[in-house]
C-alpha cells in the first residue's frame, strides 16, 4: 500500500470530491435536458430558441433560452419560480404554465441547471 504525504492525500481527497460534484452536475443537466424535451420544447422550441410548434396559437413569443444576455438578467431563483409557479409569478406571460404540481423540486432545479447550459451563462 502506497502512503502519500499528508498534503498529497488532502489534494487527492479534494480532487475526488470535485470529480464527484462534476459527475453529479452532468447527471443533473442530463436530467434537465430530458425534462426540457418532455415539458418545454413545444413552446420554447427544439433548439430552445423560442420557436416551438405552439407559437402560432400564442399571443406572446416564448423566451429564447439561448439568448445569453436576456437569460443572464434572470436569477436562478426567478427561473425556479417561473417553472414552479408559472410566468405570472415573475410578472411574465400567463401562458407559461405552473409545473410545481407536476415536477419535483429536484426536477425544477435540474431544469434551471439545464437552462444555464443552454444560454451559456
Amino acid at each position: 500500500m502506497m502512503v502519500l504525504p499528508k498534503s498529497l492525500g488532502t489534494i487527492a481527497i479534494g480532487l475526488a470530491a470535485l470529480l464527484s460534484v462534476l459527475s453529479f452536475s452532468a447527471q443533473a443537466a442530463e436530467r434537465g435536458e430530458d425534462l426540457y424535451k418532455n415539458y418545454c420544447w413545444q413552446c420554447h422550441g427544439m433548439n430552445a430558441d423560442g420557436m416551438g410548434v405552439n407559437i402560432p396559437d400564442m399571443s406572446v413569443q416564448p423566451r429564447d433560452h439561448t439568448d445569453t444576455k436576456k437569460m443572464k438578467a434572470r436569477t436562478d431563483e426567478e427561473l425556479y419560480k417561473a417553472i414552479k409557479d408559472g410566468g405570472q409569478a415573475i410578472d411574465k406571460s400567463i401562458l407559461m404554465p405552473a409545473w410545481g404540481e407536476v415536477l419535483s423540486e429536484e426536477d425544477i432545479q435540474n431544469l434551471v441547471r439545464y437552462l444555464r447550459e443552454l444560454c451559456r451563462c
